[in-house]
């Protein structure tokens, strides 16, 4: 498999100046065709309204509920079709790995390196991920406090992102603690908030997760206003088809909708912190 463009992305301005990004995409790579129809739209829209936007699939669901849920096309196929993303679309990528062997082979087309919730206290894959010089993206696991996320980040470098996505509150529930935003601002790194994730129950089917999509913009507006970088939302352009996350994952024509509205409520509150 060719490496794809040597295209460089300078993520160093990415949380800077005030500067909202996204991250969005389908939850799992379905197909080639999907893929590349959502990548072209995001990057429409981030051009249209001038913001940055990552594309993220995954070509591996490696927990999913059931075993007989399912995971993608595996990572063959996957960064096949993510290089072809990124050729035609022009936007970085991430994508997740969940074993140190993974690292480099998706180092060479991906453009950051995500660490799954479940996976960030795994010290080796963090080192690998490291030692990738890709950027990071750890997604805090549900339950990982604010302050313990310091330590996933310590291993990956220490110039890790690090993404919100709820907590554990019970069984098949989480809920948003937004007081630990202010706490992870603290390790001077970007800080982004995943909507879609954080209004799942997982596990809260009969063998899949559930959720409730109609709650991730108010919590990703109320994430805006309480100083996140970045926003994170899985996004299909019909999410009650969609073979994974189905029930949490937002329409890609709310997404279009919406992002205008973060950009000015972004800009709103960096005023006033001003």
């Amino acid at each position: 498999m060719m490496a794809a463009k040597s295209t460089i992305f300078n993520f160093m301005h990415f949380g800077k100046q005030n500067n909202l990004f996204v991250i969005a995409g389908p939850c799992v790579i379905e197909s080639e065709e999907l893929c590349l129809g959502i990548a072209d739209s995001l990057a429409e829209t981030g051009r249209k309204h001038g913001i940055d936007i990552i594309f993220k699939a995954s070509y591996d669901k490696a927990n999913r509920t059931s075993a007989d849920s399912f995971r993608g096309p595996g990572i063959q196929k996957g960064l096949e079709i993510l290089q072809k993303v990124k050729e035609t679309s022009g936007l970085p990528l991430l994508t997740d790995i969940h074993s140190p062997e993974e690292a480099h082979r998706v180092a060479q087309v991906a453009d950051i390196l995500q660490i799954p919730a479940f996976l960030c206290r795994q010290t080796d894959l963090l080192a690998a991920a490291y030692r990738t010089g890709k950027q990071i993206n750890i997604k805090k696991g549900q339950f990982m406090s604010p302050r313990e996320a310091g330590f996933a980040l310590e291993k990956a470098g220490g110039k890790a992102w690090i993404t919100e996505r709820g907590t554990f509150f019970g069984y098949n529930r989480l809920v948003v603690d937004f007081s630990g935003f202010e706490v992870m601002k603290k390790f001077d790194i970007p800080v982004i908030f995943d909507a879609t994730h954080s209004v799942q129950n997982p596990g809260g089917g009969n063998g899949i997760s559930t959720g409730n999509r109609d709650s991730a913009i108010p919590l990703a507006r109320a994430a805006v206003a309480a100083g996140i970088d970045g926003l994170f939302f899985e996004v299909h352009p019909d999410p009650v088809k969609a073979l994974c996350d189905a029930a949490n994952s937002l329409y890609l024509s709310t997404f279009k909708k919406e992002i205008p509205r973060f950009i000015e409520l972004s800009t709103v509150i960096n005023r006033w912190d001003r």
